[in-house]
């Protein structure tokens, strides 16, 4: 009688490999530890005026000629539960997306959706508006479109990552919903923009299948 030969998984184990300091992520979580340190020292958050000197999104700022918001306004929060919720969720996404597609990848994408997060903020809105809600909403998109076009090739031992990621992006979606302060269209814009930024990538996690393949091919050890 003849034996079934072992049937072996052939996906990719997601979190094989993966670091609990990504350089890039912690890199950004410092510097924006440091502008928020500014913003105490300077008394930047002592009201609406201040904030929008810092460097807050405003509309008719923008139209005016200040580009720079567009990009300063990420950098920038409003008080230090505001930072603290954002450090740990780009945290936990940048570094899901730092292993996935690597540093500049994940850097492009976290650049890219602060923009667009940005763009349709002024749209919809007069601001003020400040945060990096938007860019890491951006870092979720991508991990999205990662687990979306090539979920058959990756294996997640640790669904933790998925539940916190979802519980997070609901709670933000739901405080935004229950509070007009809070800035949706950023958030909105930012997930468009990491999502439409990570198509334009191959993951580079997926280049371990292909030397795998070669290895065994050639019996590389």
């Amino acid at each position: 009688m003849l034996e079934a030969e072992p049937v072996h998984d052939t996906r990719i184990d997601f979190e094989q490999g993966m670091t609990y300091a990504p350089r890039a992520t912690l890199m950004v979580i410092v510097a924006l530890g440091a502008v928020f340190a500014w913003q105490i020292d300077t008394g930047a958050l002592a009201s609406r005026e201040t904030i929008i000197a810092a460097g807050a999104l405003v509309r008719d700022r923008v139209l005016q000629g200040e580009w720079w918001r567009l990009f300063s306004a990420t950098v920038l929060h409003g008080s230090g539960e505001h930072i603290i919720s954002n450090a740990v969720s780009l945290y936990i996404l940048g570094m899901a997306c730092e292993h996935a597609y690597g540093t500049r990848a994940m850097m492009l994408t976290y650049l890219v959706s602060g923009l667009t997060g940005s763009l349709l903020s002024i749209a919809m809105g007069p601001g003020p508006s400040v945060g990096a809600s938007g860019a890491i909403f951006g870092l979720m998109g991508a991990v999205i479109v990662l687990f979306r076009r090539h979920h058959a090739k990756l294996l997640v031992r640790d669904k933790r990552i998925g539940v916190v990621v979802a519980v997070w992006a609901l709670f933000t979606i739901f405080t935004g919903v229950m509070n007009p302060m809070i800035d949706n269209a950023g958030h909105v814009g930012g997930l468009l923009g990491g999502m439409v930024t990570a198509l334009l990538f191959r993951p580079r996690i997926l280049e371990r299948k292909v030397v795998r393949i070669v290895r065994e091919r050639y019996r590389i050890r």
